[in-house]
């Protein structure tokens, strides 16, 4: 497999968010990352002579072809074998400018160093011995952790809190391993090399702290992203208003027009120590001519294709209201009246979801049920599903065990051992494949 052919490669990515922010980071490992820097900033090359091998932080400026003026840039390098990766490893740390990460990527590029692929620079430290899958897998969990406790659990593990005990228990199962197989290379001498009482009960004291590890990692669900709610509606229908409502602060543009959102606008909110991604889009238009229009109304249908739920939205002032009630599509949605400070209390039906931005009227019941909607949603997958399973494997293995302990079938028994061996050696990095650390490593995104 190519991945794991070109690990000596230099590799570079931005390991930061993409898209605007104050600042960006632009990750390289590998031999040539130190000759990669000097050559973007020529001014560093004599003061680096003899001196790369102890961790630095520098200012610098990045010069690049085509740009007149150079980029102010922080450069952050550290020599292997002391690095995340175990390579010589250098971060340059610039201004959010998507055109300028851009531009210093394709410089890099150009001089040699590999677009990083999904994952591989913590493959790499996986490789030089610095994290064994545990901690790989729980890196990923901490990326994606969207609330308080899943984040607590994805920071116990990359601390150690299933590593270590992998590491204690296998050295466990070589020793039993090691006393099983003695009995059988000397079963014509009149040795005994551990009693029969002695090994089922270090058998299952490994069998209980296995199962103990896998229940830990069965309550590690892990979204991939934020739950994601979209608001659609007919064009001045108060979607804007109640995303700023919702949001508590004036995210989106609003405008007595219609009109006014012709792009859809994301913004995250924490509600009960859940993330939920709002998204605010253009009003529906089904009959569109204008290009810039057209353009909004396919924005709007992108939008909907991500959605988990759909905040279906018509004002109060409609004339069907109240017996025309908002219907979702496929998607799971709710229905919501807007603008309800707009039509006398006395006029206003006992309907669900009626709401105003203007007096506040509705808001935070709909943000109770948003809450709802995502602790009502099926669990998501797993951050370490490689990690649970090869855990169960060791379990069945050492079951096995145990039933042979009381059987007078020591090549069994020897055998079983080596199987939970090898499903234990492979999560502390002693067993693996090129096939297995490409499955695991494909999950994490480009840049880590």
């Amino acid at each position: 497999m190519a991945r794991l052919l070109d690990l000596q490669d230099t590799i570079a990515a931005l390991s930061s968010p993409p898209g605007r922010s104050a600042r960006a980071i632009v990750r390289v490992s590998g031999p040539q990352a130190f000759a990669l820097l000097c050559q973007t900033c020529p001014e560093l090359a004599p003061s680096l002579a003899g001196q790369a091998r102890f961790p630095r932080c520098v200012d610098a400026q990045v010069w690049l072809p085509r740009w007149s003026s150079p980029i102010p840039v922080m450069a952050l390098l550290a020599a292997a074998p002391r690095t995340y990766t175990g390579q010589d490893l250098v971060e340059f740390h610039l201004p959010g400018s998507p055109p300028l990460v851009e531009a210093l990527l394709n410089r890099l590029f150009e001089l040699g160093a590999r677009q990083a692929r999904a994952g591989e620079f913590t493959l790499r430290a996986f490789m030089a011995g610095k994290i064994d899958l545990p901690r790989a897998e729980a890196i990923l969990g901490v990326i994606e952790a969207n609330d308080p406790e899943t984040l607590q659990s994805a920071l116990a593990q990359l601390a150690g809190g299933v590593g270590r005990p992998l590491h204690d228990l296998r050295n466990t199962l070589l020793d039993l391993l090691a006393q099983v197989e003695a009995g059988l290379d000397f079963a014509e001498e009149d040795l005994t090399f551990i009693d029969r009482s002695e090994l089922v009960r270090r058998l299952a004291e490994a069998r209980n702290a296995l199962a103990e590890l896998a229940s830990r990692l069965e309550v590690r669900n892990i979204p991939g992203r934020p739950f994601r709610v979209v608001l659609v509606g007919p064009p001045n229908a108060g979607k804007s208003s109640l995303f700023n409502a919702l949001l508590g602060s004036p995210a989106a543009l609003v405008s007595p027009e219609a009109g006014a959102t012709r792009d859809w606008i994301a913004q995250r909110i924490c509600l009960q120590g859940v993330e939920i991604e709002l998204i605010d889009t253009a009003g529906v238009n089904l009959t569109a001519s204008d290009p810039l229009e057209r353009q909004a109304q396919q924005r709007r249908a992108d939008a909907l294709a991500l959605a988990d739920l759909v905040i279906d939205c018509l004002p109060c002032t409609d004339p069907a209201f109240p017996a025309n009630t908002p219907t979702p599509g496929q998607t799971p949605g709710l229905s919501v009246w807007t603008k309800a400070d707009l039509v006398p209390e006395t006029a206003s039906p006992r309907v669900a979801h009626l709401t105003s931005a203007t007096t506040g009227q509705g808001i935070e019941e709909l943000r109770q049920a948003l809450v709802q909607q995502v602790r009502n949603k099926p669990a998501p997958r797993s951050a370490t599903p490689h990690c649970r399973q090869q855990l169960l494997t060791a379990l069945t293995h050492l079951d096995a065990c145990l039933a042979l302990a009381d059987a007078d079938t020591p090549e069994l028994l020897a055998l079983e051992l080596r199987l939970a061996l090898e499903a234990v050696g492979e999560l502390v990095g002693e067993v693996h494949t090129d096939d297995l650390l490409d499955r695991i490593f494909s999950q994490f995104c480009i840049g880590k």
